[in-house]
């Protein structure tokens, strides 16, 4: 299928709207990592389309004391896949993350 051909008002319009989901997901992972939010309060905001389109390794990563080494190892041990995000766990992996990383 080929790629959609757009305006340059409407290709404007999606860069600046990819630009603002990359910001907002970059302020949660500086707010996380500074501690002004926890782990569970980013799940409970899983459902807003930007945030639930996180990955969850970069979630893990994002928390102090956490590289790509110990994500890793955690979502091995929890059985979440590579490509998982945060809108697509389900809730049994979802309390195992938060019980795992508390």
């Amino acid at each position: 299928m080929p790629i959609p051909q757009l305006s340059p008002e409407a290709r404007a319009a999606a860069l600046e709207k990819a630009k603002a989901a990359r910001t907002k997901r970059a302020q949660i992972r500086e707010d996380l990592k500074s501690g002004k939010l926890t782990v569970k309060k980013v799940l409970d905001m899983k459902d807003d389309p930007i945030v639930g389109r996180m990955k969850v390794s970069t979630l893990i990563e994002t928390i102090p004391g956490y590289g790509k080494a110990k994500a890793e190892k955690v979502m091995k041990e929890l059985q979440i896949a590579e490509s998982r995000r945060l809108r697509g766990l389900g809730d049994r992996q979802q309390a195992a993350l938060l019980e795992r990383l508390s």
